[in-house]
């Protein structure tokens, strides 16, 4: 569904329900209500006018029609053009330059008019992209891509392993078997047809009840970037399956009191993702070959 999609399909609901829209009905209030540009709004308002749910009167202005939607079934608006959707799509956008070493500059301006969004609410998912360590703005110029290292990728697994494990272990007291189960259950390795459910929050349970803030800044400084890229490029579903079931048995170790074996399992852990950047560089190298 794309953004003119949505904000028709919003427009028709809510007459349909409220006999009246919560906003006047121009060009920029439309496109304040929905943050969005002009040009989407636009489009819907001309689609809605062919369809006879709103009019344009000789003076210009518009009139919503509510009486023409009446015993008409509607399909309930999807959320899929809002913001969240936005995000989603500039994020994989930045992922996909930053993999393959695209370091163009990024315009507010262009982005916006690009995916049909406010100029705005752009600068917005930008902000929320630099802290994620996705890209940094340089005055003047615009918004950099981070760019992809396989070396910056292994440095911070060797760094990864090490805090991560010391995290485990000031965590050990304040692990409970209920919350342990309810983390067992949301890591399933698929079997047959049946699709892996994997938890990648599971990491965050221990590096969260650590109770030392330089590793808690650590993590929560560098991971969504490198996860970001890791889980765009690497997770297939066997990847995804063979990650459910390390998963597993780290946390049946924690519930089970073998901390020996819990360090075992989340250093293999770690150390499988090494190899699985391997597999990702070559991937993408033989893509470039292409």
């Amino acid at each position: 569904m794309t953004i003119t999609e949505f904000i028709k399909s919003d427009v028709k609901a809510v007459l349909q329900a409220q006999g009246r829209l919560p906003y006047r009905l121009t060009l920029g209030a439309m496109s304040e209500h929905y943050k969005v540009s002009l040009t989407p709004v636009r489009h819907a308002i001309d689609e809605l006018v062919e369809e006879g749910v709103i009019r344009r009167k000789e003076n210009g202005r518009l009139e919503a029609l509510p009486e023409a939607l009446e015993g008409v079934e509607l399909e309930s608006p999807k959320p899929d053009a809002t913001e969240s959707k936005l995000y989603d799509e500039i994020r994989q956008e930045v992922i996909a330059r930053s993999l393959n070493q695209d370091s163009e500059y990024l315009r507010e301006q262009a982005t916006a008019e690009q995916y049909g969004a406010g100029r705005t609410v752009v600068r917005q998912i930008f902000s929320r992209l630099a802290g994620a360590g996705l890209i940094e703005h340089v005055p003047r110029c615009g918004w950099r891509v981070r760019p992809f290292s396989e070396q910056d990728m292994h440095d911070y697994l060797d760094i990864r392993e090490m805090l991560e494990l010391k995290a485990l272990e000031l965590a050990r007291g304040h692990f409970t078997d209920d919350e342990l189960k309810q983390l067992l259950k949301a890591n399933r390795p698929g079997k047959g047809a049946a699709k892996s459910e994997l938890d990648f929050d599971l990491h965050d349970y221990w590096i969260e009840r650590c109770g030392n803030r330089y590793i808690v800044e650590f993590f929560k400084r560098y991971s969504p970037f490198y996860n970001a890229l890791f889980n765009y490029a690497v997770i297939d579903e066997k990847v995804k399956r063979e990650m459910a079931r390390e998963h597993c048995e780290i946390v049946e170790c924690l519930l089970a009191k073998d901390w020996k074996g819990a360090r075992k399992a989340l250093t293999s852990h770690i150390r499988e993702q090494r190899e699985a950047v391997s597999r990702m560089i070559d991937y993408l190298n033989a893509k470039d070959a292409v």
